[in-house]
């Protein structure tokens, strides 16, 4: 069963969409921990309504937090706080894509950050998109998963720019699964059509 964890560079990078194109893939469940913000249309709801197979399911929350924010001030302002001990993954036998908020050190707590969730046998995906800043958000992101032990793997997405994947690829040195391009729109057969390009590599993870 794999265990596969997609993070980002940053915020709105579109790792909802490689969710749900890995979700599509590898028909398996999806599970975001952390939800802040969007509640009437969360992330699990989006990869819901572009995922097109029947064998995935989409689990809950451990939190939904009402405020678009990093989750620790998310948490404060709905009077809670969040425990890593109420993170609990899906007790499924089914391939498992979890979908991370924000990028590694998005702070949930005074003392946790995302990376703190990220378990040791959880193979992780890092969703480049390029900006000015781009390069060392990735770099920073990637070694640092690196230092730490986990299985890394970049997926790039948005227009492409060559000068800034090219020297990505030749500095961390990891597999890269490949690019999601700029879509006019994300429906369905988007999803599909990425689901089907990348399948033979995510069964190899």
């Amino acid at each position: 069963m794999k265990r596969i964890f997609v993070t980002g560079i940053s915020t709105d990078v579109g790792k909802t969409i490689v969710s749900a194109i890995f979700t599509e893939a590898l028909q398996a469940d999806y599970w975001k921990p952390i939800q802040a913000g969007e509640l009437d249309n969360d992330d699990k709801l989006k990869v819901n309504k572009l995922i097109s197979n029947t064998k995935s399911k989409i689990h809950s929350n451990n939190y939904a937090l009402h405020s678009p924010m990093s989750p620790h001030a998310a948490a404060e302002i709905d009077g809670t706080s969040i425990d890593l001990k109420k993170i609990t993954e899906p007790n499924t036998k089914n391939d498992l894509i979890i979908e991370g908020a924000g990028g590694l050190l998005v702070p949930l707590n005074n003392k946790h950050t995302i990376l703190d969730i990220i378990k040791p046998n959880y193979k992780v995906i890092v969703v480049s998109r390029h900006y000015l800043g781009s390069i060392n958000h990735t770099l920073l992101t990637v070694n640092l998963l690196k230092e730490k032990g986990f299985d890394t793997f970049i997926i790039f997405s948005g227009k492409q720019h060559n000068t800034t994947e090219d020297i990505i690829k030749k500095i961390v040195a990891v597999p890269v699964i490949g690019r999601i391009d700029e879509e006019p729109y994300f429906d369905k057969n988007v999803i599909k059509e990425y689901a089907n390009l990348f399948k033979p590599q995510l069964e190899k993870l």
